[in-house]
């Protein structure tokens, strides 16, 4: 193997292009209005990184323990390892590294809660190993895993950065994470269907009909979430902003959009592939942040 060809198949291993899943890291310094904050901008960046890093090694083990099933996927069956690109030794290596620099940086750039968010990092991966061995041949439990694996994100960001989370951004992230995880469900179910093979253990304990109505029951509740949110009497007194509502608009089509991915397209396996490649997506997601940080700090210019 060439040496060029060796360290694309280590960056592959690595799936940087997953790490923007990592922004929720970001989500406690976005919603208080904080990203003026140096301070806290640092704290963030440092622990995106480090939380990125030990992602990565997450990503390593599950190449390890899902081989024989990346090997049916007809995507996955390209990866680094499925493919026999790189060897166990070298996924195991790339693993370890990955999840010693992710404690390195913590501990050394972590500041005071650096041994806490050490804690939480390492319940990450644990939780994501256990869920690699065992718990996702349980349905349902398998798409809790994922979404609380995001609430962990946003609770490293909050930690970080000393910044109070409010429950609505902890039920906003679960809702919003389990609804992508139904989505990629429905993916494997549709492979399932038209194959015959199985992408993954317990595929058949879904169909699409049991995931298409999850999926708008999901899609529905976390929308009235958001407007509940943004009408929320003490957050429209922290931001001294009454028009938050306005930015419901973008979630909708976003969430909207993603619906007619996932059952018109049949593309909704890889959330992350969605963003990076579906404009209208991109769109949204633009849209929302720049509304919201116009009305946020618009306002506050106004009242200052």
């Amino acid at each position: 193997m060439q040496q060029s060809e060796f360290y694309k198949n280590l960056v592959f291993l690595l799936r940087p292009e997953q790490w923007v899943k990592n922004l929720f890291v970001v989500f406690p310094v976005f919603f208080n209005g904080q990203l003026l904050n140096i301070s806290a901008l640092s704290s963030c960046a440092t622990a995106f990184i480090a939380f990125s890093l030990a992602a990565s090694s997450v990503y390593c083990f599950n190449d390890l323990c899902d081989v024989n099933a990346d090997k049916r996927h007809p995507e996955k069956k390209q990866r680094p390892f499925a493919s026999g690109a790189v060897s166990a030794t070298t996924v195991s290596v790339v693993m370890a590294s990955c999840f010693v620099l992710s404690m390195l940086l913590l501990g050394v750039f972590g500041g005071k809660t650096r041994y806490f968010l050490m804690l939480l990092t390492t319940l990450y991966c644990l939780m994501n190993i256990a869920y690699s061995l065992w718990l996702k041949q349980y349905a349902i439990i398998d798409t809790i895993i994922i979404a609380v694996g995001f609430v962990l994100r946003v609770v490293i960001g909050g930690t970080a950065t000393g910044i109070w989370l409010s429950e609505w951004i902890i039920v906003m992230t679960f809702l919003l994470s389990l609804f992508l995880a139904f989505a990629k469900r429905r993916d494997d179910v549709v492979v399932f269907e038209n194959t015959g093979v199985s992408p993954r253990e317990k595929t058949d304990s879904y169909n699409l009909d049991f995931i298409n109505q999850t999926m708008t029951v999901l899609a529905t509740v976390t929308i009235v979430a958001y407007l509940i949110y943004t009408l929320s009497p003490d957050v429209m007194a922290r931001f001294h902003c009454r028009y938050l509502y306005l930015t419901t608009v973008f979630v909708l089509a976003g969430i909207i959009r993603y619906l007619q991915i996932a059952i018109v397209d049949l593309n909704s396996g890889n959330p992350t592939k969605v963003l990076w490649r579906d404009r209208f997506i991109q769109t949204c997601v633009l849209a929302w942040i720049i509304s919201f940080l116009v009305l946020i700090y618009g306002s506050r210019f106004i009242a200052g």
